[in-house]
């Protein structure tokens, strides 16, 4: 089993930047995927971003495209999402997201493909 704790979240504005970091024990970080997800209020959670486990593929949702960035430093059991040019819309929380793996360039976008979770960290981003 994975534990993940995930910080950096808070209270920004609209056009603000911001970096989420989640950082992983229990298993060898090179061989997890990782995934953000968020969930605002009243939705249900979806995909951000996942990076393999090499770090060679990224796959992001469209609506973050050009202004999210996942990367992951394997020596630091750490994945970071940055944030730039925030909306209101990017309110919610957000989850990081593991899975073992044997593919390094493997990537996976659905919540149901990965088996650990973080407790989250609250983005909120004021018009």
């Amino acid at each position: 089993q994975v534990q993940l704790v995930e910080s950096g979240g808070g209270l920004v504005q609209a056009g603000d930047s911001l970096i989420l970091s989640c950082t992983a024990s229990g298993r060898t970080f090179s061989n997890l995927v990782m995934g953000w997800f968020r969930q605002a209020p009243g939705k249900e959670r979806e995909f951000v971003a996942t990076i393999s486990a090499s770090g060679g593929s990224t796959y992001y949702t469209d609506s973050v495209k050009g202004r999210f960035a996942i990367s992951r430093d394997n020596a630091k059991n750490t994945v970071y999402l940055q944030m730039i040019t925030l909306e209101p819309e990017d309110t919610a929380v957000y989850y990081c997201a593991a899975r073992y793996t044997t593919n390094s360039a493997v990537t996976y976008s659905r919540s149901g493909s990965y088996s650990d979770w973080g407790q989250g960290t609250q983005v909120t981003v004021s018009p």
